[in-house]
């Protein structure tokens, strides 16, 4: 059994999932990887760790990874539940509302909103479900959700994203309430225009900082959220988004 902490990391094939088992890697960790791809394996063979292709919105995939991940390590102290994009996001020249967009919202067939609840909400709760009783027995660990920035800031050019991803920070300040004082924390970061994807150019004007984050950034936030340096943050929902949000 490793000495060093043991992380898993979700959708870790590529973007801020990519990012961030590299860096964890880098920090010392051992990890177990999973994306319904077969990135993740490609990847968890240049590190040196565990690799599956599964999917977070099946329990079973989740269960398997978290079972393996013991078997190995004989624990877990965190976990990086990161999941796939916005289907029906459409480009927005800025980040402000704009009504041409409100055209598609009520075309999203109802098929569409099930997956997008099975994908940015349940996703944590199949993970939250497999953990919780290892975290509790080992005394202590940490979740870092990966969101949205339009979860507590709706974006009409993002409907699912703006809708269904606002459940989660609800469920972030539920669960780590609930589990606090088994010392385990869970946080939920909210990420703004990212470079994992393309943007028009016009994008960076809208952001104070005047330019789009990197993967790597977000993944650096998450680390640090997932470290002992953060042994007193728990329930939070944090922006990544270089000054972006307007809300207090």
């Amino acid at each position: 059994m490793p000495e060093k902490p043991v992380a898993i990391v979700t959708a870790a094939g590529r973007g801020i999932g990519r990012a961030s088992a590299e860096e964890l890697n880098e920090r010392g960790y051992a990890l177990a990887l999973m994306s319904p791809s077969e990135n993740s394996v490609k990847l968890a063979a240049e590190l040196g760790c565990i690799g599956m292709s599964g999917s977070v919105t099946s329990q079973d995939d989740v269960q398997t990874l978290v079972e393996k991940t013991v078997a190995a390590y004989g624990r877990i102290d965190a976990v990086l539940n990161n999941t796939g994009f916005e289907e029906w996001s459409v480009e927005s020249p800025t980040y402000a509302f704009d009504p041409d967009l409100d055209g598609h919202l009520l075309d999203i067939p109802d098929e569409d909103w099930h997956a997008a609840f099975d994908l940015f909400f349940l996703n944590a709760v199949h993970v939250a479900r497999a953990v919780t009783e290892i975290m509790q027995r080992q005394g202590g660990s940490a979740i870092v959700n990966i969101s949205a920035s339009c979860a507590l800031e709706p974006f009409s050019a993002y409907p699912m994203s703006s809708s269904v991803r606002t459940a989660l920070s609800a469920f972030t300040k539920l669960y780590s309430d609930r589990y606090a004082r088994d010392n385990i924390r869970m946080n939920t970061l909210l990420p703004g225009y990212v470079d994992n994807l393309e943007w028009l150019p016009t994008i960076p004007r809208s952001i104070p900082m005047g330019r789009v984050g990197t993967a790597r950034e977000i993944a650096k936030a998450a680390a640090m959220l997932l470290s002992d340096d953060a042994s007193y943050i728990s329930g939070e929902n944090i922006f990544v988004d270089g000054g972006l949000r307007r809300g207090l």
